[in-house]
């Protein structure tokens, strides 16, 4: 089984993270674990006037292996292998186009993120996933 875990950095993110660790015990064999972490696309247009896209790549990275640092140390912890990516552009799509290229089974991800003003409800990218997604998705609390 191929377990999608989208990573924002946040508690919830990583409480998503936990509870598969927890599952693996129900399977009969362990899942294999993809982490992803999207970033927003910098505004473009003038940006690039002053910084260099290399400059920008390498913000992207930065931001993005920050948000997946506490998920993988929980992961290297438990012993579970696992890969992980980070992607550029609007989170939800995102995350519904990596699920299809790597052919997941299901997601498993926070019912909110880091961005508090869209969590009213339900979070914002956890709704637009739910909606676009053709493979299971659970969401954690």
């Amino acid at each position: 089984m191929k377990i999608l875990i989208p990573v924002d950095g946040s508690v919830g993110a990583n409480r998503a993270v936990e509870y598969v660790i927890n599952s693996v015990a129900w399977l009969k064999e362990a899942p294999q674990v993809c982490l992803l972490n999207v970033q927003w696309r910098l505004a473009s247009g003038n940006i690039k006037l002053f910084i260099n896209q290399e400059t920008i790549n390498d913000y992207y990275r930065e931001q993005g292996a920050s948000a997946l640092a506490e998920a993988r140390a929980k992961l290297d912890a438990a012993g579970l292998a696992y890969s992980y990516h980070i992607s550029i552009g609007s989170p939800a799509e995102a995350i519904v186009q990596y699920a299809q290229e790597q052919q997941a089974d299901q997601i498993v991800m926070s019912a909110h993120g880091q961005d508090k003003l869209s969590n009213l409800l339900l979070g914002s990218v956890a709704s637009k996933v739910t909606h676009l997604a053709g493979v299971p998705i659970l969401l954690i609390k």
